[in-house]
């Protein structure tokens, strides 16, 4: 049996063993100038959704919409009639980030939620500043649940949802807008039994005064001549 040779191990274990410098150099490896440089370090965070988006930084200011149509001084009514539209409108405030998609729906007092605007979802493009709603063919699309004669909320909000959390940059859900929804009453002829309430009211309070005024010129005129006889015979 022939003696280990130690060269030959030696020469071995160089072979399995590369140099340090071979597969970690520091050109090729992770440098401090690649991986988190100061220059190259974001001032703040991109927009969500988005990897090229506009830069937001935690000091900007929430992001919102305002309702200028229809003015919100008062409540504004709309009658659910053929070619009667409702016209929403609105401005983006500090949205910084665009949003992809707006969802609108009306909140009424039954208890009910309508989808608002041509979409069976209530959908918008991101950009939307306005939808309109022709409410009397969604009245007529939607037997089953029809629109109440009632107070509505509208709702607005963007891809992150109706619970979104108030965050710098991004649309805030709105609920501002507030309307009513009524129905008119159906046309009744006169042949069908159709009165007037109001009419007959007025009627028997304009023909009070009338008997009182009779009354009071029979006694002036029974007074007057009563004078004259008086005056006749003194």
């Amino acid at each position: 049996m022939s003696a280990a040779n130690p060269s030959n191990s030696a020469n071995s274990a160089n072979s399995a063993n590369p140099s340090g410098s071979a597969p970690v150099s520091g050109s090729n490896a992770a440098s401090g100038s690649n991986v988190a440089s100061g220059s190259n370090a974001p001032s703040g965070s991109a927009a969500p959704g988005s990897s090229a988006g506009p830069s937001i930084a935690q000091t900007d200011p929430a992001g919102g919409v305002t309702i200028t149509q229809p003015p919100q001084t008062a409540t504004s009514f709309y009658k659910i009639a053929p070619n009667n539209l409702m016209t929403i409108a609105w401005n983006f405030t500090y949205v910084i980030a665009t949003p992809t998609s707006l969802t609108l729906s009306a909140v009424c007092a039954n208890g009910n939620t309508y989808a608002v605007g041509p979409d069976s979802n209530g959908h918008l493009p991101g950009t939307a500043t306005s939808v309109v709603w022709d409410i009397y063919s969604y009245q007529q699309a939607h037997l089953q649940t029809p629109l109440p004669q009632a107070t509505c909320t509208l709702h607005m909000w963007d891809d992150r949802g109706p619970d979104a959390t108030v965050a710098p940059g991004l649309m805030s859900p709105n609920t501002a807008l507030a309307f009513a929804l009524y129905t008119p009453q159906g046309y009744t002829p006169l042949a069908s039994g159709w009165t007037c309430t109001g009419c007959n009211a007025g009627t028997r309070s304009i023909a009070a005064p009338s008997a009182f005024a009779g009354l009071f010129l029979t006694l002036l005129v029974m007074l007057v001549s009563g004078f004259r006889l008086l005056r006749s015979h003194a």
